[in-house]
């Protein structure tokens, strides 16, 4: 038996924002999303069609069409969106994948934040 592991080599976001976690949760529950993930002290939810799988399983390469980002210091297994309304979150910081994705957001946040600091610096 043959067995081959192949990584993703790329993933690319297409969308990224930073939003507060009742938007994500109302956003992720409206927009049919069955679960969110927490990395490390962030909530994630992430846009994907499946077209991406296709395309990942062709070509390890990885597109996410959108991917909403959230503080959400202490993890939890369901957020009570409303009385009767849940979503699960899955902790996935242990995940190479999903690690990866939060530093490459948290660089883009960092890097937007430079810059608008130095647009504010400039007269």
């Amino acid at each position: 038996m043959d067995v081959e592991i192949s990584p993703t080599r790329k993933i690319t976001i297409l969308g990224l924002d930073k939003r507060s976690v009742n938007d994500i949760v109302w956003c992720a529950t409206t927009y049919g999303v069955n679960r969110l993930y927490w990395v490390r002290g962030y909530l994630i939810c992430a846009e994907v069609y499946e077209k991406s799988f296709e395309h990942e399983i062709k070509k390890h390469e990885f597109p996410i069409s959108q991917i909403c980002y959230a503080e959400f210091p202490k993890y939890e297994k369901l957020y009570e969106v409303d009385k009767s309304l849940q979503i699960p979150i899955v902790n996935v910081s242990d995940m190479k994948i999903f690690q990866s994705v939060l530093k490459a957001i948290l660089e883009k946040e960092k890097e937007s934040q430079t810059k608008s600091t130095s647009k504010e610096a400039k007269p």
